[in-house]
């Protein structure tokens, strides 16, 4: 069942990508181009998704915005894992008064209203992409050091490694060879599971005017753009964009979850005997 899930959002998100790579590339029109004399056209053949505000395609608009949304939602993703993955290692392999102390850290950093902070730090640099994603990082690697920490805690006391560590291999040599590989897995669903997240989190800070600014197009920044335009008719500059932004974060999330599923090896009481 985890398998047929995950091949079913995997085919969704391959569509999108290609939607999101080839559009921009094969349209014979320039996204940034203005042409007010086809502002607001509804949705036809010459225009699929219709027109903005300023006559810009929004076919090939939303497939420029997907791109730079889930590139940036992939650089956060990274970024969070990275730091989770280097904090949960270390609470877990030092131990005592340092686990306590990065714990505490960890929690004090989950307590943050995650958008409120985000907005504050994307606020000092306003439009820089490097801003947005710090800012992001920054407020979701804490899961991920939890979950690293755990399986660093429930793999230094296997056999293998006390065997490995009897047999003379240095500290260094269990930690990156027997250890960090092991929470590999856990590292790769956390980066899968943290993309819808940090789709989310960049379209609501460019929703809001803290994100992008409106000549580079990104979901959030099409969404904040469609306000305008809904409210004179334009339906289809709030309706596409809003679709495509919940169709490929609920494909990376189902594909996270059932890739969970298919790496998490089954509890005992699972086991069929």
């Amino acid at each position: 069942m985890a398998e047929r899930r995950f091949k079913i959002a995997l085919g969704v998100l391959i569509f999108v990508a290609l939607y999101a790579a080839l559009v921009p590339w094969l349209a014979d029109v320039d996204d940034r181009v203005t042409d007010f004399s086809a502002a607001r056209l509804a949705p036809s053949f010459d225009h699929p998704f219709g027109t903005d505000s300023a006559g810009r395609d929004l076919f090939v608009r939303i497939a420029a915005g997907i791109r730079t949304s889930l590139l940036i939602a992939l650089a956060c993703a990274l970024l969070a894992t990275v730091i989770g993955v280097a904090v949960g290692t270390t609470a877990g392999l030092v131990g005592g008064w340092v686990d306590r102390f990065v714990m505490r850290g960890t929690d004090a950093v989950n307590a943050l209203p995650h958008l409120l902070l985000g907005i504050v730090i994307v606020a000092m640099f306003r439009g820089s992409i490097a801003a947005i994603v710090l800012s992001i990082a920054l407020t979701h690697w804490t899961q991920v050091a939890r979950i690293i920490r755990s399986e660093i805690l429930s793999l230094r006391d296997r056999p293998y490694i006390d065997a490995a560590i009897l047999a003379g291999a240095s500290r260094r040599h269990v930690i990156m060879r027997h250890l960090v590989p092991a929470t590999a897995p856990q590292a790769l669903i956390a980066v899968v599971l943290l993309l819808p997240h940090a789709v989310w989190h960049e379209s609501t800070l460019s929703f809001l005017g803290f994100g992008l600014p409106p000549h580079k197009p990104s979901l959030g920044t099409l969404l904040e753009e469609a306000r305008g335009s809904l409210l004179l008719g334009g339906w289809w500059t709030l309706v596409f964009p809003a679709a495509v932004l919940v169709i490929a974060t609920v494909a990376v999330a189902v594909a996270g979850s059932a890739l969970r599923s298919m790496l998490t090896p089954p509890r005992p009481s699972e086991l069929r005997l």
